[in-house]
């Protein structure tokens, strides 16, 4: 074979990702051209672009390299991590993740590629997962209500502070209590929070929260060294001056120790990650988040809640606070969109699996582990600093016995807590074994120790414990519930699994079309090293020459989001997009202070924003000020003038989407930015829509300061069910200096004093591979050309439902740009049929509905992507306009107003198979609709959901079967 012909061979190799991940081949991008009227993609970018902002010279993140080849040098870095064995504890624990979840959950796309479940009907499986969760989180805290997940501990003890802040009765008072036992990393996330609210912080021990006044208290059980005390007595105090008090758990502890809302909690929070979810050098991990009753309407998050369909049958939906941040913006209670759905679902299978019983063993061994450890110790003269337990013990050493146990540990792989002066942490977890405690001996005591794991335990067993004090043993019974004391075998775990990931419509059945939300393929090449174990085995604390593998991947990912986004600097600590925008509004406030400028806080918001913009303004102290937007969708230049005049001296930033949130390029980017930084404000252009920038344009390049990235938009990382996701920022030079830090591990150096946003230095780390993978197998070239095809899908989608329906917004020549917005409120006027009518008959045809009424009431956003081909664009455009020819039939009266297959979809089995069937129109045409459905019928498990009864009528944990079957 010729030299030409190899380098041919191997340039067609390395287009083939490229030609597997953006959907349309090249004759049907040549179609789809033809029919928006473009000659080339690049003709349709010249379109569509502004040139002001076209980049100059082409992004340069290297070549596209082959799947084979990405995985093969990702391995390779891998291998640079050290797989020491983790006894650090503070909040994260090694774990044997069940592998029927592993592989069935945790693996499999019809899990990790669904989205958050907005559309309730197609997402029954996901939902009772979640129910599962609530459900294990009330039995275990003793709280009556519990969220769905929230992003990791530390962020839950800060929403905890928020939440004491609204509802306590102390309301003169602006001081919160934080025990000095609380896990450092929370207590890094808290301050830095309460500092933008404004509060006042006092760290100290616990017991003297009971001598000062605070409108709230975060206490830790048991706490960060181990110790476990009856904080009863200082939760009535704290609550006698009308303080609410939050309490910090383990998870794992919980099981065997008394609830903390039965010690008198007014809010319990904690990390599930032990519930079978690995490490991961941080995440992600889901939180667990619980309060009483009476809190419900300040709860952070989403909570699940049980109502009915409109057969009668029990339904599960998202009660209260769908959407808040889109209905009360800077009102909210808090800015978070995303949960960690997919592994709180790991979670509640972890518990479904084990069953209460098996829990208790399993806690029981660890902490039967850390007595003998104990024993041991205190048998060869060492010190504790604690005579109570669960699993960490904390020996107190000098300074020079301490530098000889690291270094026995370090030449053993072996890792111990060492951050606190004259103390050595050892925490134990499920992973230890008998061996594992004989070498802790070693390391302790020197080889000839003469200890014995065997007799120890004898000993203890025959004296009994008292590392647990009687009066905090748990005597209340947990996990009653039928749906974690049946599914204990693997083959019955398997399917209860499979029955629930049926019930729900993820991205392996179809496209599922979400605007502002983007839904592209999630590459297997991509997934795959997600569960290596030298990515998910590594602690987040420990030493930073132990992670040279993460460390070069994060730089290199970094550098490439850099030339990509046009900025100077990243920071990959956010777990989320909202945390993201949290952190960059962070940076730009402390600019501003750090110039004299603290008085700067009006934030400038136009109102097509995503909600938590506002929601997120509001976090930092800063106050909104609205700006108009034109009749075509663009921000009013008049308005945003006017406004930035008036505010000139006191303006901080805006927040801006671009392309815009109506799906176009607006002409006056560049002007937007000018303006701004004339009255000394600074630009936040938020990352949602970067799938129309990438390759093309850049936020550094159009002018702004700071972005969030959500990678799991753009950059491949899967919605996971409605998390993960993560939100690292970009900046401009002059903003690096106040990202944030870390306090348990240096991130930047020079920035030690800026506050942590999360828990972990680098957020949700294991999932970064996720994007590295993306990046590298798709190159400069590919992920300019993923960009245009995601743009010719969405102009393709506009111009086929063009005479249809009205395509309300559109930018230069007609464009529009990733995404589009029809407008129903013309059909809903003439017809009655409403967008959530349209929403559901699209289930039926087997379709996620596109996002539902924003930015603008009355609408569908649709982004298609560039993983779609032509023929499934093709099907649901056909979808569409079939719709719309239903909707002329109500319109002419042909149909009733509510006796048609819009107003009754979607249409479940029941009601096919249903013996009074007796609508006006038939089954076949109620259930399969179009020819193409008969081929993959996909079937909501239940009709539409009672949103109003499932609110008055509020259930949040699990009904009883029997509650099923009686339907």
């Amino acid at each position: 074979m010729s030299e030409q012909s190899l380098s041919l061979s191997h340039l067609e190799q390395t287009e083939d990702f490229i030609r597997r991940h953006i959907g349309p081949s090249e004759a049907e991008t040549a179609d789809m051209l033809a029919a928006v009227g473009a000659e080339s993609l690049d003709d349709l970018m010249q379109q569509t672009v502004p040139g002001s902002i076209r980049l100059p010279e082409p992004m340069n993140v290297g070549k596209a390299v082959t799947e084979a080849e990405a995985l093969a040098n990702l391995k390779q870095v891998a291998k640079k991590n050290k797989l020491f064995r983790s006894h650090i504890g503070m909040g994260y624990s090694d774990v044997h993740v069940p592998n029927v979840i592993l592989r069935n959950v945790l693996e499999n796309p019809g899990w990790y590629t669904a989205y958050t479940p907005y559309q309730p009907e197609i997402a029954q499986g996901r939902l009772e997962a979640l129910l599962n969760f609530q459900q294990l989180t009330i039995d275990l805290t003793g709280l009556e209500l519990a969220s769905a997940s929230l992003l990791d501990e530390a962020t839950a003890a800060a929403e905890a502070m928020a939440l004491a802040k609204r509802v306590s009765k102390n309301k003169k008072c602006n001081t919160y209590f934080i025990a000095d036992n609380v896990h450092p990393q929370t207590i890094d996330v808290v301050c830095a929070r309460a500092e933008m609210f404004g509060f006042e912080v006092e760290i100290a021990a616990a017991e003297k929260a009971v001598d000062g006044d605070y409108f709230g208290a975060l206490l830790q059980y048991p706490g960060t060294t181990g110790e476990i005390t009856d904080i009863s007595n200082l939760i009535a105090a704290v609550q006698s001056n009308k303080g609410i008090v939050a309490v910090a758990a383990d998870i794992m502890s919980l099981v065997l120790l008394k609830a903390p809302g039965e010690l008198g909690a007014d809010v319990v929070l904690g990390s599930a990650q032990r519930f079978g979810v690995p490490m991961g050098y941080g995440g992600p991990h889901a939180a667990f988040f619980a309060t009483s009753d009476k809190h419900k309407r300040s709860l952070p998050g989403r909570i699940i809640g049980v109502s009915k369909d409109t057969r009668g049958r029990p339904a599960l939906r998202m009660a209260l606070q769908t959407r808040e941040q889109h209905i009360r913006r800077e009102k909210a209670n808090s800015n978070i969109c995303t949960a960690q759905v997919l592994l709180a679902n790991m979670a509640s299978f972890y518990a479904v699996y084990h069953g209460p019983e098996g829990l208790k063993t399993i806690a029981n061994r660890i902490h039967r582990f850390a007595d003998i450890f104990a024993q041991g110790l205190t048998d060869k003269g060492f010190t504790l600093r604690n005579c109570t337990w669960f699993d960490t013990v904390s020996v107190n050493v000098s300074e020079e016995q301490k530098a000889s146990i690291i270094a026995n540990a370090l030449n053993a792989g072996i890792n111990l807590r060492t951050d606190v002066e004259g103390m050595l942490g050892v925490s134990f977890d499920e992973t230890t074994t008998r061996s594992h405690v004989a070498e802790l001996f070693n390391v302790f005591c020197g080889e000839n120790h003469g200890l014995e794991v065997g007799a120890l335990d004898a000993r203890i067993v025959s004296q009994g414990s008292n590392s647990i004090p009687e009066e905090l043993k748990r005597t209340t019974d947990i996990l009653t519930h039928e749906v974690f004391n049946q599914y204990h075998s693997e083959t019955e775990m398997l399917r209860y699994i499979k029955s629930l990931e049926n019930k729900d419509l993820a991205l392996n059945h179809s496209m599922i079309s979400l605007g502002s939300c983007t839904m592209k393929l999630n590459a297997t090449a991509e997934m795959i090293p997600v569960t290596w174990p030298e990515f998910g085995g590594i602690h987040p604390f420990a030493p930073v020459d132990q992670a040279q593998g993460y460390q070069e991947m994060i730089n290199e990912l970094s550098d490439w989001l850099i030339e990509i986004t046009g900025y100077d600097n990243l920071c990959m600590q956010p777990n989320s997009g909202a945390q993201g925008e949290y952190a960059g509004l962070i940076a730009i406030q402390k600019y501003h202070q750090s110039r004299g400028d603290a008085h700067r806080d009006i934030c400038l918001i136009p109102s097509s924003a995503h909600g938590t913009n506002p929601a997120s303004a509001n976090m930092v102290g800063l106050k909104v000020v609205v700006v108009d937007c034109d009749k075509n969708g663009n921000i009013d230049m008049a308005d945003l003038k006017a406004k930035a005049e008036e505010v000139s001296e006191n303006l901080s930033c805006i927040m801006v989407t671009y392309p815009s949130t109506h799906g176009v390029y607006e002409e006056t980017i560049k002007e937007i930015c000018d303006i701004v930084h004339q009255h000394g404000g600074q630009v936040y252009m938020d990352g949602a829509n970067m799938n129309a920038q990438v390759g093309i344009t850049s936020p550094g390049l159009i002018g702004s300061d700071v972005s969030h990235l959500n990678l799991h938009k753009t950059f491949c990382i899967p919605h996971g069910g409605g998390g993960p996701g993560m939100g690292p920022i970009g900046v401009k030079s002059h903003l690096a200096p106040f990202l944030p830090d870390h306090k348990v591990i240096n991130v930047v150096e020079g920035n030690q004093n800026n506050g942590a946003v999360s828990a972990a230095p680098w957020g949700s780390a294991s999932i970064l591979p996720i994007s590295y993978m993306y990046i590298q197998m798709m190159g400069s070239e590919g992920l300019k050309k993923a960009t245009e095809v995601a743009m010719l899908n969405a102009n393709y989608i506009a111009k086929r439902l063009t005479g249809h329906f009205d395509v309300l917004y559109r930018g230069r020549n007609d464009r529009v740009a990733h995404e589009c917005i029809i407008d129903l409120r013309p059909l809903k006027e003439a017809s009655g049929v409403t967008e959530m009518d349209v929403a559901k008959r699209l289930n039926d045809y087997g379709f996620h509905a596109p996002t539902m009424s924003f930015p603008v009431a009355g609408t569908l956003m649709i982004e298609p992507t560039e993983s779609e081909a032509k023929a499934e664009l093709d099907r649901f455009c056909d979808a569409m306009i079939s719709i719309r020819e239903e909707i002329a039939k109500v319109e002419s009266g042909e149909w009733d107003a509510t006796d048609n297959p819009l107003h009754n979809a979607p249409h479940t089995l029941a009601d096919i198979c249903d013996a009074d069937w007796n609508r006006s129109y038939d089954r076949q045409l109620a259930a399969y609709p179009a020819e193409a459905v008969a081929r993959n019928k996909f079937w909501p498990t239940v009709n539409r959901i009672d949103d109003v009864y499932g609110d008055r009528n509020l259930v949040c944990s699990c009904p009883s079967v029997d509650s099923y079957r009686e339907e």
